[in-house]
């Protein structure tokens, strides 16, 4: 019976991990349209509950413009998904082509238009420059989801408006 009862805890732990393991190196493309981590019984936590910041050091920017944004946290987070987003209608929008160590770009629509974490290293302060479109698109703003371990996180951190 103690053999029967190990065994179903090994599975169950190597269930856990290999579910877990699959995200440590970066969010997958089902994350892409509502920056939900796809984790095993994953827990959302209240967005005034959480300890990020999201800033940009511009209120406003112009088609082709490079903008540095900057991800603060007080405590650390493994795991991320950052997108910039039209207020207009919620679409991902522009490219990130700078982005720190331990992370990835990802392509949810087009290439660069998302960055995920690489590694399951613990985070805390990020640095990324993204570039609008050549086109104009109208005000945005960026939004990141953070995984602080594989059963907590927050979704759609918002910054502050960027008006075009």
């Amino acid at each position: 019976r103690a053999h029967v009862a190990l065994a179903g805890w090994a599975c169950t732990a190597l269930c856990l991990v290999s579910c877990a393991a699959a995200y440590s190196h970066g969010a997958s493309l089902s994350a892409c349209s509502d920056m939900m981590p796809r984790h095993l019984r994953v827990q959302l936590h209240s967005l005034s509950s959480n300890y990020v910041t999201l800033h940009t050091n511009v209120s406003s920017y112009f088609p082709g413009d490079k903008v540095p944004v900057t991800v603060r946290s007080t405590m650390d987070f493994m795991g991320f998904l950052l997108q910039a987003r039209t207020v207009s209608n919620d679409e991902i929008a522009g490219t990130f082509i700078f982005i720190p160590p331990g992370s990835k770009l990802l392509t949810c629509f087009e290439d660069g238009d998302t960055v995920t974490h690489s590694d399951k290293s613990l985070k805390r302060n990020l640095s990324f420059v993204w570039k609008a479109p050549d086109q104009p698109i109208g005000d945005i703003k960026f939004f990141i989801s953070v995984v602080q371990s594989y059963f907590v996180y927050w979704a759609k951190i918002e910054s502050a408006l960027v008006a075009q």
